[in-house]
């Protein structure tokens, strides 16, 4: 019985210490936002808590509808710092912030 009583004793402390030893969980950026200038053709997004990274996302229609969507994005950017791309001047269909980590 007592050494049923250490090989849980061992099991319990080998999960404490891997739960110690583990990185903590991060938390994804919170308070995203953006701006859109389609006259001075740019766009920038800003996260403001969390931790992680965030970038902007637009995503233009072509005059020429052969051409079909036009995809942009902007650099991906830590919690804090502004991501900045210059967009077409063609219409822009959706504006959104990605964001990772």
């Amino acid at each position: 019985m007592h050494a049923r009583t250490k090989a849980a004793g061992a099991a319990l402390l080998t999960t404490v210490l891997l739960i110690a030893a583990a990185p903590s969980a991060l938390a994804a950026p919170t308070g995203c936002g953006y701006q859109i200038s389609t006259g001075e053709r740019w766009a920038t997004s800003l996260c403001t808590g969390g931790t992680g990274e965030h970038r902007i996302r637009v995503l233009q229609r072509h005059f020429l509808p052969e051409v079909g969507l036009i995809p942009i994005e902007g650099p991906w950017q830590p919690v804090g710092t502004v991501s900045y791309t210059g967009i077409s001047p063609h219409t822009t269909v959706s504006v959104w912030v990605e964001t990772r980590g």
